[in-house]
């Protein structure tokens, strides 16, 4: 059976993102969320959407980012089974790199070209909300009896503003320690634990980067992402409490980064870009030449298919406390889609599912928001890794990123300095203190 706190966790975590989203933004016959039947003739308010009787084909439109490279296949699997259950509607996928996605998302939507639906992460979706560019949900919802209970209340009222729902969860992941086991005994160094503080992760980082010289102990990426979460875990943030101004430059950030910069540039257990010589985190990890890599559950699938060394995984160490990561992409509709039923249909799908649920989780592709006991109970039962449960467990130190309206910016200003003092051309406290002007002057908070 799934553990008992399993289901728990999930509505806690999912509440708190709930919270911080409405926090920054101040009928046909029921298929019971399997996407098998045919779109309703009900057209919500305020769109103008294609009919759909049983011999006329719609095309859907949809645009992601998180179906590149090797999980394309996944989604084209989705694609095939919703096609078959749906033979009026066909979909058609665009996927973007994640580095161009939201950059050009944002060109079409002004230039009126949005795909009919599209993937929006958590951190950008207020943005597009309060822009007046998503269709509003509920008359769909309502107009097709949707199962709501099929979906973890908490992962759909995230992405929901002012009362009106504008997405669907489509999965959710947060970040772990990975590390290569069979290093950690050549190393003779302990196994990570879940009571793991800084102290013994870097630690283990120096022992196994004695080993030689192209072995590393660590890679973990010095930028926006990961800075938000690390400066929580030394009891430190990028805002103040009330969210009026920045705090980046606080003694408990320049420490934080100051643990980061030294990791590259003087103990070197983290390899600076000269070294990796173009060569991939991932890629140095499966190559067996990284004893760690804090990086996402997305790369389960990767490596279950092409690590050949033992591996395993643990909660993320802290240091004052801990925090890990929690990241949650949504599907939303168009505003002025012309196919809007049909495009409800497939994210439906896609969102509360059993047959999507069940093809990510036998993937390894991040996980489902359903409430389906046995699908969770698939996803715990899989290995590698064999402590699958850490997944869950770092649930219990969640934090997530600091939305405000202009976030894409904030997040690239904060990273051109991170990088700078990565490469030694700043100092930690210049960088920070250089960030904390050029947020102040250029963010309204």
């Amino acid at each position: 059976m799934v553990k008992t706190g399993l289901l728990k966790a999930l509505s806690f975590i999912l509440a708190a993102i709930m919270i911080a989203s409405l926090a920054a933004c101040s009928g046909g016959k029921s298929d019971n969320g399997n996407g098998s039947a045919s779109p309703s003739q009900a057209s919500p308010s305020g769109s103008s959407s294609a009919p759909t009787s049983s011999d006329e084909i719609v095309t859907v439109k949809f645009g992601n980012f998180s179906g590149a490279g090797d999980t394309a296949k996944y989604l084209d699997q989705m694609k095939a089974e919703f096609e078959q259950a749906n033979p009026n509607i066909k979909v058609e996928i665009e996927t973007i790199a994640y580095g161009d996605y939201f950059t050009q998302m944002q060109t079409r939507v002004a230039a009126g070209q949005a795909p009919d639906a599209y993937e929006l992460n958590y951190e950008n979706f207020v943005s597009y909300a309060k822009k007046g560019v998503l269709l509003d949900l509920n008359p769909l919802f309502d107009a097709t009896q949707f199962d709501r209970s099929t979906l973890n209340e908490q992962a759909l009222n995230a992405f929901s503003s002012d009362g009106v729902q504008y997405g669907m969860p489509g999965s959710f992941s947060n970040v772990l320690l990975i590390y290569n086991k069979e290093l950690f005994q050549k190393a003779n160094a302990e196994l990570p634990t879940k009571d793991w503080t800084w102290k013994e992760f870097d630690d283990a980082a120096a022992k196994i980067r004695a080993l030689d010289k192209n072995t590393f102990g660590v890679f973990q990426p010095i930028q926006f992402h990961e800075f938000y979460k690390l400066v929580q875990q030394n009891n430190g943030s990028l805002l103040n409490a009330d969210k009026t101004a920045f705090t980046v430059n606080t003694p408990e950030n320049v420490e934080t980064l100051q643990r980061l910069v030294d990791r590259v540039l003087t103990t070197n257990v983290m390899p600076t870009q000269a070294q990796l010589s173009g060569v991939g985190d991932w890629d140095l990890f499966k190559a067996g030449r990284l004893g760690m890599i804090v990086t996402g559950v997305w790369a389960f699938s990767d490596f279950m298919q092409n690590v050949t060394f033992d591996w395993d995984v643990a909660v993320e160490p802290g240091n004052k406390k801990k925090a890990t990561h929690f990241f949650s992409n949504g599907l939303v509709i168009n505003k002025d889609s012309k196919a809007a039923e049909a495009a409800f249909q497939w994210i439906k799908f896609l969102s509360s599912s059993k047959e999507a649920a069940k093809i990510r989780v036998d993937a390894g592709w991040e996980l489902p928001a359903v409430t389906y006991p046995d699908v969770l109970e698939a996803y715990l039962s899989m290995t590698p890794p064999a402590n699958r449960q850490a997944v869950f467990d770092s649930l219990d130190y969640l934090v997530t990123p600091p939305v405000i309206e202009q976030f894409g910016e904030m997040s690239d200003i904060l990273g051109i300095h991170l990088t700078a003092a990565s490469e030694g051309a700043k100092t930690a406290q210049q960088a920070l203190d250089d960030a904390q002007k050029e947020l102040t002057e250029k963010i309204k908070l």
